[in-house]
């Protein structure tokens, strides 16, 4: 097959060498244009970008592809199969009917659960027991089209985004691998979601990582799970921003308030909840770098501190 690839973050990787490594044809890339980044605003490539670039493989960057001359840059590669993953931008009904074998999303859920942009920490913060990726043919509809192929995997206590992150990708790239011929033959059985058991993975806000100290304790360490690497659960300390990079749940009947630090050690810090306590591991201080818990506390007195006041 020819196959156009359209991906931009890390999360792609492991599926563009997929492809690479297989027998079919690369034709071109498709990533988003480049973005202003850092605190010198400069302009930094996508990491599929700088990957295709050093490969000579060529890249192509619209920043819509409702434009007709760009519609009409992709028909020219007279493609059979586009493969879109964490590409970023909408496919309009026109891009979908260009290959000859439409396009085909993998997308880091098992669909219909979790549609949308953010299936990893949502599954996390759901505090579902499994979560998988999904070979998608798409259509118009926000990840709705038929699933040709499916892979699962158990969220493990301990999986944090970043980690489930990275190995949905590499499992991902497997799927691909061992279903890329299967597609060219036709020999995949589409099966149509249930749309009545459809969940939908809104995009992650950094207001979300604030720490409402009042929710249970199993509650907040999902947060901290699920929003390392980014954008990392925080409260406030001594009025400035305490980032809380791992934690874990304790069972333990307190009547203090949400917040309050109940004991501080080398086991770590013990916050009260709404529910049971929380044991910080790992923090960092606004300005600083992420230490760990007793290194926190031998630095910063926290007798008596409640956390998640300005």
């Amino acid at each position: 097959m020819k196959i156009v690839f359209a991906g931009t973050p890390g999360f792609s990787l492991p599926l563009l060498h997929a492809l690479l490594d297989s027998p079919h044809e690369v034709l071109a890339v498709y990533t988003r244009p480049d973005r202003p980044r850092g605190r010198g605003q400069r302009l930094a490539e996508s990491p599929v970008k700088r990957l295709a670039s050093r490969l000579s493989i060529p890249v192509c960057q619209p920043g819509t592809l409702r434009d007709s001359g760009a519609q009409a840059t992709l028909d020219a590669f007279r493609a059979d199969l586009m493969i879109v993953v964490a590409y970023g931008l909408i496919l309009p009904p026109a891009v979908l009917a260009m290959p000859r074998l439409g396009c085909i999303n993998v997308h880091a859920s098992l669909l219909p659960r979790w549609r949308g942009a953010a299936p990893i920490q949502r599954a996390i913060l759901a505090g579902d027991r499994e979560t998988g990726v999904s070979l998608m043919q798409m259509e118009a509809g926000l990840d709705t089209g038929p699933v040709l192929a499916s892979a699962t995997c158990l969220i493990e206590p301990d999986d944090t985004g970043g980690r489930l992150h990275d190995r949905l990708s590499v499992m991902g790239a497997q799927l691909l691998k061992e279903n890329l011929d299967r597609i060219s033959q036709g020999e995949l059985e589409p099966r149509v979601q249930d749309d009545s058991q459809a969940s939908y993975a809104d995009k992650l806000e950094k207001a979300e990582a604030v720490i409402d100290w009042t929710m249970s304790a199993e509650q907040i360490a999902r947060q901290v799970r699920a929003f390392n690497p980014w954008p990392v659960a925080e409260t406030h300390y001594s009025g400035r921003q305490l980032r809380i990079w791992e934690a874990r749940p304790v069972t333990m009947a307190t009547d203090m308030q949400p917040g309050v630090v109940l004991a501080a050690g080398k086991a770590g810090i013990d916050v009260a909840c709404g529910v049971g306590a929380l044991r910080i591991l790992a923090v960092q201080l606004a300005g600083g770098r992420q230490v760990s818990a007793i290194d926190f506390i031998n630095a910063h007195p926290l007798e008596g501190v409640r956390f998640g006041t300005a």
